[in-house]
């Protein structure tokens, strides 16, 4: 088979990360060529490059054989590089059809669009690949997202696409979707097309793919035919020898249960969740993207009302209605994403630290105590060294690390029983993730309890007493001793094997 897309050498750093060192891939034709590695391997940079979504700092990229230079997503399309996304991008008010060909529009010669051509392809596309065309007038976001993946792929073979990257496209699929979606890739395959596969479901590869290539901390750790290597092997290769910093830390009395989740349900996002964590205890929470860890922490704060299942608090069951109730009880969210949940960016550091607590700070008919807004936010501005002129800086002015230390200081305010911390080093350098580590680990010292979800391997192994692993809505792992919280047993739990090691 000749080669299609080939990627030579890509380099691509993010200040002082290295995200892609040097990655080498290449694309057949009529090949399904999967891409796999953990959250953070560097799978979804290479896309995005491959895709014009961003430029390489080096490196080359060829396409039948000539070197090209994408600058720009509709520059990969014209060329006939397509991306069909786990969450579709659609124009959810528009029909199917202008879906289709928006900014791609079939013209008559007076300039009107040619409605009638456009159905006319569009019902051709989809029969191309036995799919029956009868939605092609409904608005898009009245379909199902299997039926919109649908449309995306008709989508791209209108650009006469020979390259269609699917990013995790069984995710939130049905089985019925998802043998739909092989069978369509199957006839894609058949017309030549190349096909670059990406998913966290290792299982479901040998079905679909004909060679896999395995990322990890930017790298390529290899590339096999499908039917050379087996699933352990893939998960060893993905987990590697992560470097896990040793920390003297004696491990929590495990006598004081502060809270105790039981058959905790929410359909679409996770499914019987029970576990309890201590006092002065640093709980784990790992697996991999939609994994549910993040909805189970949301239903936990307040944000997500559960179909079922009880949450106590100090062996009393709490009904957590809202946020508010969630703080009223000692329990405090630092959410992953501190810029659209976390943090009013345009506003000062002193707001955004006491605003949670502004009801403290009130005075006589409603007028915040400054002096006191001013002493809590020094401290805090000193205690996590937040490098900022005043607290009157606004947070929008601070880089990335001092922006997590304002967030973090913020939920500390609230002196919390129980503190959720959703990514907590996301996106900061190595210098401010080792304080925010040392200061998780003086807080569980001082009797906190800390629910940790984070991607990163290493971070979880680091910090965590016990570790609690999600697969797509389930809990299936739990990990108690330190040696059985290693890189390989967490990825076989991440990736669906059932290995329950429990004191709960």
């Amino acid at each position: 088979m000749d080669s299609v897309l080939k990627a030579k050498k890509i380099v691509k750093n993010f200040g002082g990360v290295k995200a892609l060192r040097g990655v080498d891939f290449e694309l057949l034709a009529g090949e399904v060529h999967a891409l796999v590695g953990e959250n953070g391997a560097g799978k979804s940079t290479l896309i995005k490059i491959l895709t014009g979504v961003l430029q390489p700092d080096s490196g080359e990229i060829e396409y039948f054989g000539k070197n090209v230079v994408l600058d720009s997503p509709r520059e990969a399309h014209e060329l006939g590089i397509v991306a069909v996304y786990q969450e579709p991008l659609v124009y959810k008010h528009l029909s199917v059809v202008e879906n289709i060909f928006i900014g791609n529009e079939i013209k008559k010669r007076n300039g009107d669009v040619d409605w009638k051509k456009e159905r006319d392809v569009t019902r051709e596309l989809l029969k191309s690949l036995d799919i029956d065309p009868y939605f092609i007038d409904e608005p898009m976001g009245s379909l199902s997202t299997g039926l919109q993946q649908l449309a995306l792929i008709a989508k791209a073979l209108n650009y006469n696409a020979k390259v269609i990257i699917f990013d995790e496209p069984t995710a939130i699929l049905t089985e019925h979707e998802t043998q739909r979606l092989f069978s369509i890739i199957k006839k894609l395959k058949e017309k030549e097309v190349g096909i670059i596969y990406i998913s966290h479901r290792l299982e479901e590869l040998p079905q679909i793919a004909d060679r896999v290539t395995i990322m990890r901390d930017g790298q390529v750790m290899g590339t096999f035919n499908m039917n050379e290597i087996n699933r352990e092997k893939m998960i060893e290769l993905m987990a590697g020898r992560a470097v896990i910093e040793e920390i003297d830390r004696k491990p929590p009395k495990y006598e004081e249960v502060v809270l105790e989740v039981e058959n905790l349900n929410k359909k679409g996002l996770y499914q019987d969740i029970s576990f309890k964590l201590y006092k002065g205890e640093i709980l784990g929470f790992s697996g991999l993207v939609g994994a549910g860890r993040s909805e189970v922490m949301q239903t936990i704060f307040g944000l997500i009302k559960p179909d079922s299942g009880k949450i106590k608090i100090n062996s009393k069951e709490v009904n957590i209605k809202d946020p508010a109730s969630a703080m009223n009880i000692g329990i405090a969210y630092v959410p992953e994403d501190r810029g659209a949940q976390g943090l009013f960016r345009a506003l000062a550091i002193s707001f955004n630290i006491t605003i949670p607590i502004i009801d403290q700070l009130s005075k006589f008919f409603g007028m915040v105590d400054k002096d006191k807004e001013r002493e809590i936010s020094e401290n805090y501005l000193k205690w996590f060294q937040i490098k900022a002129p005043s607290i009157y800086t606004l947070v929008n002015n601070l880089s990335g690390g001092n922006q997590q230390k304002v967030l973090l200081s913020k939920w500390l305010a609230t002196s919390p029983k129980i503190l959720i911390l959703d990514e907590p080093t996301r996106g900061v350098d190595v210098a401010v993730k080792s304080q925010i580590h040392n200061e998780i680990l003086r807080l569980a010292e001082s009797g906190i309890s800390i629910i940790i979800v984070s991607s990163e391997l290493p971070e979880i192994i680091k910090l965590s007493d016990r570790v609690i692993v999600m697969h797509e809505g389930r809990i299936t792992g739990r990990f108690d001793k330190k040696d059985s919280i290693t890189p390989t047993n967490l990825l076989n739990a991440a990736t669906g094997s059932r290995m329950v090691y429990s004191r709960d």
